[in-house]
């Protein structure tokens, strides 16, 4: 922090600014933005593996598996995301203190549901505490994350279920003929071929998922919406040094910039990704490509 913002009362103009935006508090909110990105480079590819998995299981000639994978698909797509955020955090994080409240506390007499209280022994508690400051924060954001990779895993599944299906099935023919085993075809035919298929699927889902990232306000995990509306807000020379008025829209602006720039960024990748999955494919992508290059030669 500058030398001179010792004294705010006596700041002017930029300095003023200056020490305004390098607070503590901004800090934070600086940070809190790789808080989203950290929540959309974990959560990304662990709803791909949930929807991979649950794909998989949807097209499961085992009829318990299949149903699991086709109701795991149509449940949580069915749940409004936000009920489901809310209501899931809640019942996962008391699921498992209860397990650790039956290993931990065996002699405990009095009931665990109280009412609207949920009541167990001090050592079930998750986190303890005693537990310093960054394990609570890691503990929530690791609930949060399990609770995007299980919303967005169904949504997932779903496009992969149906990228499976469209793969043509003279190729399915084609390597049974040769002698491979379901086994084979699954992981040296179909998997390989479905991605150019599901790709579209997935880049609107990605793109959902950018949206979806402020869910983690209601999560009580500080994102940047929760500091863009905490350091906004309008403030006196009560609670704070620097006393300005109510300027939650230009802490919004940029979040809104935020999500533009990073939206745009993503369509760039997905747009090269899709070409090159595209490549030597029997679809319209990969027609294109071909005359592309034959015209170029």
């Amino acid at each position: 922090m500058f030398s001179y913002c010792s004294d705010p009362a006596t700041l002017e103009g930029f300095q003023w600014l200056s020490c305004y935006l390098t607070t503590g508090k901004h800090w934070a909110f600086y940070l809190s933005f790789g808080t989203v990105l950290l929540l959309l480079a974990i959560t990304a590819p662990l709803a791909l593996a949930f929807g991979f998995f649950g794909a998989s299981a949807a097209r499961s000639r085992f009829l318990p598996l299949a149903w699991f994978g086709k109701g795991y698909i149509a449940i949580v797509r069915g749940v409004p995301d936000i009920a489901f955020f809310l209501f899931f955090v809640i019942a996962l994080d008391q699921g498992i203190e209860w397990l650790r409240h039956k290993v931990k506390c065996p002699d405990w007499d009095e009931p665990i549901r109280q009412g609207n209280d949920f009541l167990v022994c001090q050592v079930a508690k998750m986190p303890l505490n005693t537990a310093p400051q960054w394990m609570h924060e890691v503990y929530g954001f690791s609930l949060a994350v399990l609770t995007f990779a299980i919303v967005f895993g169904a949504f997932a599944a779903n496009v992969l279920f149906g990228a499976m299906r469209a793969v043509p099935r003279a190729q399915i023919e084609t390597a049974e003929a040769y002698g491979m085993t379901t086994r084979q075809i699954f992981w040296r035919v179909l998997v390989p071929q479905m991605w150019v298929y599901a790709l579209p699927g997935l880049s609107n889902l990605w793109m959902v998922l950018i949206k979806a990232t402020p869910l983690l306000f209601l999560l009580g995990v500080e994102d940047i919406v929760y500091w863009a509306r905490e350091l906004g807000g309008s403030k006196t020379t009560r609670f704070t040094d620097y006393p300005h008025g109510d300027w939650r829209m230009w802490y919004f602006f940029a979040l809104l910039v935020f999500y533009l720039a990073f939206t745009k960024v993503s369509e760039i990748v997905l747009a090269r990704i899709s070409r090159r999955l595209s490549h030597g494919q029997a679809t319209l992508a990969g027609e294109a490509l071909r005359k592309t290059e034959g015209a170029s030669i």
